[in-house]
Formats: C-alpha cells, structure tokens, sequence
C-alpha cells in the first residue's frame, strides 16, 4: 500500500542519456517506465516533471550569445521531446498518461489547466507536466516545486544518479556524508545543492518535503511509495 497519495516525481533530462553522449537512451526510459508502473500499482497517484539537458546541452554551443529568452525557450522545447518519450514509453506497457504542455501546443500535448490535471490523477493516469512553467528564467525545478504546490502533492520525489544528499558531492570526494534526513534550513545553511533556490524556496513556503533519491536503482521509486528509507528526506520542521 502506498505511503503517499500523491507524488511529483522530478527527474532531470541528464539522467535520459544513460552511457551515451547525447539523446536518450532508451534501456533508461524502458526502466524509468517500468519503476513508475509499479509506483502506480503500489497505490500513488503520479505526476512527473523531466527536464531537457540531454538534448538543450547538446546545442549548447549555438546558443553562445543568444537571447536568454530565446535560449530558455529552447530548454522548454527540450523538454517536450523527452516527456513525449516518457509517455510512449509509459503507453507501451499500458500505463493511460497525459502529456500537459505549458505552452500551447494542442496536437502533441493538452494545455496544463489544473482542475484537468488533478481530474487525470484522480481516474488513476500518469501526467506529465512538459514546457517548465511556459516562462523564461525558471528553471524545471522550479516547475516541479510549483506544479507540485498546484496538485497538491504530499512530496516531491527527486530522482538523481546519487543516492541522496550529501555534505560534498559524492562523485568527485570518497569521504563524502550522506545524510538520512535534514532540514531545509539545514539545506540552506550548508549551502547543498538540493534545487535552484526559487524551487526550494516555493517549497519551504508551502511545507513541501522532498526526497532526494538514486532513480537509477531499479525498484527505489517503488520503495519510497510503499515508506522504506531510501534516499534523503528534506523536512521543514
């Protein structure tokens, strides 16, 4: 049975590359679909935000000096393609979804209008929350805190390729320290880079916690639904 009733679960467009250089690689989708299928059979209703930076990255280089509005823009189409690519992937093993855009694009995703998203999650399918916020200068993290804060979520689930938060970053320094669980003054205080600070902030303001998890680790998503101890848990008390 499902520890939580809703969830946004976060994952970053970095994580859709695998161990290749660019795109997507699709044994990750193919896993990613097959962890949130037993998320969802656990009990959770499931909203999902994913961001761009396996494809925006890549094109880094043309965007040199480009307008920052036009820039984010791109990041917000980025974003798109792979929640596309979440969703037939979801699709293919059954799973009903809906793909929200938040910038209008009718023939590939509904407009993001949130009575309709809570209605989808309520009738049991996976949503889908594409384009960021529509804005330029936000971040999907922030997009993520917020759609959360608009579902009314009990926790933000965020998948990463480490297995929560630590006091230095785990990959680069071997004596790193992970922490169970912390506050988000904690957070704040220690200066660790759990999201960008708007993202964190929307959070903090509206009591929000968030877990800090390895989504690479087959069955962590599952695991969390149903209130084992996997990850990091921010808290505001």
């Amino acid at each position: 049975m499902s520890n939580f009733k809703r969830v946004l679960l976060k994952l970053s467009g970095e994580s859709l590359l695998g161990k290749q250089g660019h795109g997507i690689d699709g044994d990750v989708l193919s896993q990613y679909a097959e962890d949130i299928e037993q998320a969802r059979n656990a009990g959770a209703q499931i909203a999902i935000v994913i961001g761009g930076g396996n494809l925006f990255r890549g094109v880094k280089g043309a965007t040199q000096g480009m307008d920052r509005v036009q820039a984010d823009y791109m990041g917000m189409m980025a974003t798109i393609i792979n929640s596309i690519a979440l969703q037939d992937a979801l699709e293919r093993k059954g799973i009903h979804t809906r793909l929200m855009s938040a910038i209008r694009m009718e023939e590939v995703a509904e407009p993001y209008i949130r009575r309709r998203a809570i209605r989808h999650l309520e009738k049991g399918r996976v949503v889908i929350f594409g384009a960021g916020t529509g804005n330029p200068y936000f971040t999907t993290d922030t997009a993520a805190s917020l759609r959360a804060i608009e579902i009314e979520a009990d926790v933000i689930l965020k998948g990463t390729r480490v297995d929560g938060i630590y006091d230095k970053d785990p990959e680069k320094n071997p004596d790193a320290v992970k922490f169970d669980h912390i506050t988000g003054d904690e957070v704040l205080n220690k200066r660790l880079s759990v999201m960008d600070l708007t993202a964190f902030t929307l959070c903090r303001d509206n009591k929000t916690p968030i877990y800090v998890f390895n989504m690479d680790k087959k069955n962590n998503l599952e695991k969390i639904i149903r209130g084992k101890s996997i990850g990091t848990r921010v808290d505001w008390d």
